[in-house]
């Protein structure tokens, strides 16, 4: 799911006030974080994660781990704090153009 340019903006606008709700630490990903993180996009559909690894390319893979397991789009990435989103089917709360 590819968001337009219009739709990306919008998401982050709305996630720019808001704070990681889920720190990937030195554990790595493991399938109650991914619970958690597929809970709290159901939930809040836009959320912050911050990945704490040391390398580019280990976030990196982290952050797409992430997205595909949980089915979320990766709106933004900015140092360790990514921001996803995943429009919930059932109750959306964010009314995209």
């Amino acid at each position: 799911m590819a968001l337009p340019d219009k739709q990306r903006r919008r998401l982050r606008q709305l996630g720019h006030a808001l704070k990681p709700v889920v720190i990937v630490g030195g554990q790595g990903l493991h399938d109650a974080l991914i619970a958690e993180i597929g809970g709290a996009l159901e939930h809040h559909e836009l959320i912050k994660v911050r990945v704490n690894a040391g390398e580019r390319t280990v976030r990196d893979a982290m952050i797409g781990s992430i997205c595909d397991v949980c089915g979320a789009e990766l709106v933004q990435r900015v140092g360790h704090v990514a921001l996803l989103y995943r429009r919930n089917p059932d109750k959306p709360r964010i009314k995209l153009d």
